[in-house]
């Protein structure tokens, strides 16, 4: 997940979609060969991006200098491009902030012409494993879409774009195979699904779409690394459902014995880790993070011993490092990133030590978090 919901909230109070990791975020894929490991933080009060630079060995975070980063207004969420090199803010007001990545600092610039229009209130981006495509989840009911130009970053409306959506889309996440792309709808309780033109990045609604969720209130979607399963935490049923996916089509299938109990204050994008084994969502106004072990046949969730885990005033959003050790949780309500180790074995989180300054500071109402994976 690559990314990264805001339905709930105002301008003023502005959370999450979270990042998946890609997305928004989400949300699948892994770092680039050689990148150095990074957290960007989109703050929705302050109006600007938060960066740090992660000690691999530790998980401890360090302000990249000149951070916090500017050109960002009511920023709703964030995407870091497959090679590291690319930075993406979805702006409530409607529109795309894009910045280059400084490979050996870290430091943020704002492509030319950034930030670009997309649609009414978008609320997850996301790009393609490829790096050539950028979709953002409009809140308005559809899904713009763009092509990413090498090296600047430069966005450029795709023809046909938007493409029709359901009601309320909130979250959005591409598959690792970069053929289909998935949109959870928070106010038709459903799964918009599409095909993507390798070709021109275009949309086509898939066989059967959209697909019930079988919950209330979506917040964000995630898939698994290899492509098998999707995620989609109901924010209004307290539920997770999961999908297994047709590598064919795109279809989805509800798996058994979905959806599945969770907390009682979902939001955001959830995040599944790197090898597939767990799943995290943000539980909110409870202030923890809620964690899952994912049966690789089945696609089957039973809580982790000792979940849920404690975290900071209301987080919206969660991401994974690239090495799925680490876990970072944006805390809207505190205006910090919450950091945990991830046991390899079970899953469980454990907070860093306060040594090491955890949590970390941010800006106000942090909306959207992303590493680079």
């Amino acid at each position: 997940m690559n990314v990264r919901s805001l339905s709930w909230l105002t301008v003023p109070t502005l959370v999450l979609l979270a990042a998946c990791s890609n997305s928004g975020g989400e949300d699948g894929g892994f770092e680039s060969p050689g990148a150095t490991a990074r957290v960007y933080v989109a703050n929705g009060a302050s109006n600007n991006v938060s960066g740090y630079s992660m000690n691999p060995t530790t998980g401890a975070l360090s302000v990249i200098t000149g951070s916090p980063f500017s050109g960002v207004t009511n920023p709703t969420a964030i995407a870091i491009s497959p090679n590291s090199t690319l930075a993406y803010v979805a702006n409530q007001g409607g529109s795309v902030a894009a910045f280059t990545i400084n490979s050996a600092s870290g430091v943020l610039t704002a492509a030319a012409g950034s930030p670009f229009a997309a649609g009414t209130n978008p609320r997850g981006v996301v790009v393609s494993p490829n790096g050539q495509f950028l979709y953002t989840a409009n809140g308005g009911g559809n899904v713009s879409a763009f092509t990413i130009t090498a090296g600047n970053g430069v966005l450029t409306a795709m023809s046909g774009s938007p493409f029709g959506a359901g009601n309320g889309p909130a979250g959005i996440v591409v598959s690792p195979n970069g053929l289909f792309l998935y949109v959870a709808n928070e106010n038709s309780n459903d799964i918009s699904a599409y095909t993507i033109n390798g070709a021109t990045g275009a949309l086509t609604v898939v066989g059967g779409s959209p697909f019930l969720t079988g919950g209330s209130a979506p917040t964000g979607v995630d898939i698994a690394p290899n492509g098998e399963f999707l995620f989609v935490p109901n924010g209004g049923s307290n539920t997770v459902s999961v999908f297994s996916v047709n590598s064919t089509t795109g279809a989805l299938t509800t798996v058994a014995g979905s959806p599945f109990a969770a907390g009682t204050d979902l939001r955001g994008g959830p995040v599944v880790s790197p090898n597939g084994s767990f799943l995290y969502v943000a539980n909110g106004s409870n202030n923890n993070v809620i964690g899952f072990t994912v049966n690789g046949s089945t696609g089957a969730l039973t809580a982790i011993t000792g979940s849920p885990f404690a975290a900071g005033s209301i987080p919206i959003g969660v991401t994974i490092d690239s090495s799925g050790l680490f876990l970072y949780a944006a805390d809207s309500g505190s205006g910090t990133v919450s950091a945990y180790t991830i046991s390899t074995g079970t899953g469980a989180l454990t907070p860093l030590n306060g040594a090491l300054g955890n949590p970390f500071g941010a800006g106000t109402g942090p909306a959207g978090i992303a590493t680079p994976r």
